[in-house]
């Protein structure tokens, strides 16, 4: 490097290679391509063409880049993530970690883990790349198209309604421990919204500030005031609970949305749509499917907001989140 070059632009970790975050463009944060789990009987997605004509579709309605947001054991297929990839020409990034402890169903290994064994596999899947199988043991390294490993860049962790299980505490402290070691995006999945201030006192005690953080579905509860509260402790916040009119009608996630721009959110704000079922993918069978968001929400959202907050939500927001360069860490933590 040149003595006058300034430091290298942040990269991002996608399943194809590491590529520079002001390149992915409009970021969908939070989709499924592949996943199996007990809680969604019916609902596997599990088969490759049909998960293609969804990133197809994604891609078409206007986003470049998503995040696949399925963790360690629950049907996730890295090589068959990469090939959809390559052919829907999505920037895809991978996702590590555990859901909670009710998606892998009794006896299932990945709970007999311990909390070192838990970020030891977390972390290897972002250093050395995933496993081509999810199991006991590692097996071969997945690969992509190009014969290179296929690395994830985010670690997942769940919680329960207003609870945190013993499994769910070990998943937070590995999810700490593979942060620390790589500076993996953070990602915690809510039920209903809930505990999310909770969850994050876990995680500082833990050594993860708030500003490594993203809180999915966090408008499930939709309150935009708690939201800026949220935004103002460093967190970022995931919008990702559209066409579920059997809950709340569009209108009332966009105008929580804007209420919590106007507080002071708009720089932790992140926009996905976790559709996540089989019979909610016209890939499937089903409907709405991925292109939703792209198709019917983002117009609204451009006639309601102004063109700088659209571009956070979708472009400057992810791209921090993912690089870790929004990330704030305290002296006492750098020490």
């Amino acid at each position: 490097m040149s003595p006058l070059a300034g430091p290298p632009d942040p990269a991002v970790s996608t399943v194809l290679g590491d590529v520079p975050a002001v390149t992915l463009g409009r970021t969908n944060y939070h989709e499924h391509f592949f996943q199996v789990s007990p809680l969604l009987p019916g609902d596997a997605l599990d088969d490759e063409p049909r998960s293609l004509v969804e990133a197809v579709s994604l891609r078409a309605s206007g986003f470049p880049a998503v995040v696949d947001a399925t963790p360690t054991g629950l049907g996730r297929r890295p090589e068959a993530l990469a090939r959809l990839a390559a052919a829907s020409g999505l920037h895809v990034v991978a996702t590590t970690g555990a859901h909670r402890e009710p998606h892998y169903g009794a006896g299932h290994w990945l709970l007999e883990l311990t909390e070192d064994q838990l970020a030891e596999r977390f972390t290897a899947d972002v250093t050395d790349g995933q496993p081509a199988v999810d199991g006991p043991g590692r097996g071969p390294r997945a690969v992509g198209p190009d014969g290179g490993p296929v690395r994830a860049a985010v670690v997942k962790a769940g919680i329960g309604y207003w609870s945190i299980g013993a499994f769910e505490q070990r998943v937070l402290a590995a999810v700490a421990a593979t942060w620390a070691r790589t500076g993996a995006a953070v990602l915690v999945h809510l039920e209903h919204g809930s505990a999310t201030f909770e969850v994050l006192a876990t995680l500082e005690v833990l050594g993860v500030p708030a500003s490594a953080v993203a809180l999915a579905h966090v408008d499930r509860n939709p309150d935009p005031g708690l939201h800026a509260e949220l935004a103002a402790a460093g967190a970022y916040l995931g919008y990702d609970g559209w066409a579920r009119s059997q809950r709340w009608p569009d209108s009332l996630l966009l105008d929580c949305l804007l209420r919590a721009a106007e507080q002071g959110a708009t720089e932790r704000l992140l926009l996905g749509g976790d559709v996540a079922r089989a019979t909610r993918y016209r890939g499937y069978g089903g409907m709405p499917g991925l292109a939703h968001l792209g198709e019917r929400v983002l117009p609204r959202l451009e006639r309601a907001a102004s063109p700088a907050l659209v571009t956070a939500l979708l472009e400057t927001n992810p791209a921090r989140w993912l690089s870790g360069t929004g990330t704030t860490v305290s002296t006492e933590e750098q020490t």
